[in-house]
């Protein structure tokens, strides 16, 4: 497996487990408790621990998308910055999913305010796109692929 493969799984793997702290630890700063494990879980009728492999997954595969799709990258030039970008559309496009998800199957219920979930998501979000950024190292797109170059 190549290097940037490896780096990108790494990031997946960091960026959601950072993540997920926060979303852990976000009860105790006044925010509403969230697990999106519990929440995939939940929404499929399966264990908990399926819910934990899909939460992974999920974000090894936006570290593959942050790493693959140059989509702005070249026009920020801050890796942090990147992140916080990228964590914003990824927020963005895990609330459209959840919303086609739950036309389809039913939604467990939110606990608390869904304006302070959704900012606590979003912050989550953030954090995840900037430990993915930051871990894959800084890209560059040309006009044939990207290329990665550590930072």
């Amino acid at each position: 497996m190549n290097n940037k493969i490896q780096r990108t799984i790494l990031a997946g793997i960091i960026g959601t487990a950072i993540m997920t702290v926060v979303m852990m630890i976000a009860p105790m700063m006044g925010m509403p408790k969230m697990s999106p494990p519990k929440m995939l879980s939940g929404m499929l009728g399966m264990p908990v621990f399926v819910g934990w492999v899909m939460h992974f997954l999920i974000g090894i595969m936006f570290a593959f998308a942050y790493t693959y799709l140059c989509i702005f990258k070249h026009k920020i030039s801050n890796v942090w910055l990147k992140g916080a970008v990228f964590g914003i559309i990824a927020f963005v496009f895990a609330q459209i999913m959840m919303g086609i998800m739950g036309m389809m199957m039913p939604m467990p219920k939110i606990e608390g305010s869904m304006v302070l979930t959704a900012i606590g998501s979003l912050m989550g979000h953030i954090i995840f796109g900037m430990a993915v950024a930051k871990t894959v190292g800084e890209t560059y797109c040309s006009s044939e692929a990207c290329e990665t170059k550590k930072v």
